[in-house]
């Protein structure tokens, strides 16, 4: 099952059923009228949403709409909680040892999470917005689950069930604020803007083969300024899966039901695979060539995000942004 979030609706948007090809879309307020209203209540409205689900993609819906991916909030446009980790230890190996810092050993062991703001999100086509470009504005792409209520205490072993829906996540990032913030100790918020989640959230039981259970085993395809970045791939290299990070989150707490976690940038020891963001690529061409060539984001500069099926199709439709100002933003 593929589910949306229109922007129409008030803050919380308006859920709609899209079909597996991502082309048309039909209204389920007679089930949700939003998706977290859906999650809250995933054994009653699930099986009547996926009953929309398969008539659309069998042409059986009379009241259905063409998508417009530009008409589409991220499938949550707020969130209870928002947590991100840094499963490709690749990524942060690079990015530390460029700048000769030695990473934990501690996370090596366990997850390192941290818990962001999730009080807004923006729309996957909505500029990322920076008062100020000196900031070094960063994309991250990088792959996300959406629970259901998950109890405390919660064991690896037994949390897949309560992963109800996967999309890809734009993890804007403000580089050179991000050393200072760190290293109070207290977590990260004026170098983590909104982020941008895929038009299209995706069920395991339809991502059929390219789920696991614990990862997502697809290539995320990025591209900023209209040139490739690289295309790693999320089911590889992965230290922890998600319902490892469920287990890690769910210790001490309970987890509402609409929380979205992270696994942070995606990334590969392959160097074939290249990059999930410009820290990463930077990082590369310091251990390569002595200093860092390829620009962070510039006002104006454009990013994608997006995964495709065998057949070329898109999975979740495309994270598309450009880099603007507060006063154009």
């Amino acid at each position: 099952m593929k589910l949306a979030t229109l922007k129409t609706g008030g803050r919380d948007g308006s859920l709609v059923v899209v079909d597996q090809g991502l082309k048309t879309a039909v209204h389920v307020k007679e089930i949700a009228e939003t998706l977290q209203y859906a999650l809250e209540n995933w054994e009653v409205c699930e099986p009547a949403l996926n009953d929309v689900y398969s008539r659309l993609n069998a042409g059986g819906v009379v009241d259905a709409f063409p998508f417009d991916p530009a008409e589409a909030h991220s499938p949550l446009p707020r969130s209870f909680q928002w947590c991100e980790a840094s499963v490709w230890i690749s990524h942060l190996e690079r990015c530390r040892k460029a700048t000769n810092r030695e990473l934990p050993p501690g996370l090596y062991q366990e997850p390192g999470m941290y818990q962001g703001a999730s009080d807004s999100f923006v729309p996957p086509g909505s500029p990322m917005v920076c008062s100020d470009e000196n900031w070094q504005p960063d994309l991250e792409a990088g792959v996300c689950v959406i629970t259901s209520d998950v109890p405390m205490g919660t064991r690896s072993h037994d949390a897949a069930k309560y992963i109800k829906l996967v999309v890809l996540v734009n993890d804007f990032s403000l580089r050179r604020l991000q050393p200072d913030e760190m290293a109070k100790g207290l977590g990260v918020l004026q170098c983590k803007p909104a982020n941008a989640y895929s038009p299209v959230a995706v069920t395991p039981r339809a991502l059929g083969k390219y789920w696991d259970g614990k990862l997502l085993n697809r290539r995320v395809h990025v591209h900023v300024r209209g040139e490739l970045l690289g295309k790693p791939h999320a089911g590889r290299d992965a230290l922890f899966n998600f319902p490892q990070l469920l287990e890690h989150l769910a210790r001490t707490r309970n987890l509402e039901a609409g929380t979205i976690i992270g696994a942070g940038t995606v990334s590969n020891y392959d160097m074939e695979a290249g990059f999930g963001c410009l820290l990463e690529k930077r990082a590369q061409e310091i251990f390569d060539n002595g200093k860092a060539e390829t620009p962070f984001l510039r006002y104006g500069d454009s990013i994608r995000i997006e995964c495709f099926d065998d057949d070329g199709a898109s999975i979740f439709g495309a994270i598309e942004q450009v880099l603007a100002s507060s006063d154009e933003g």
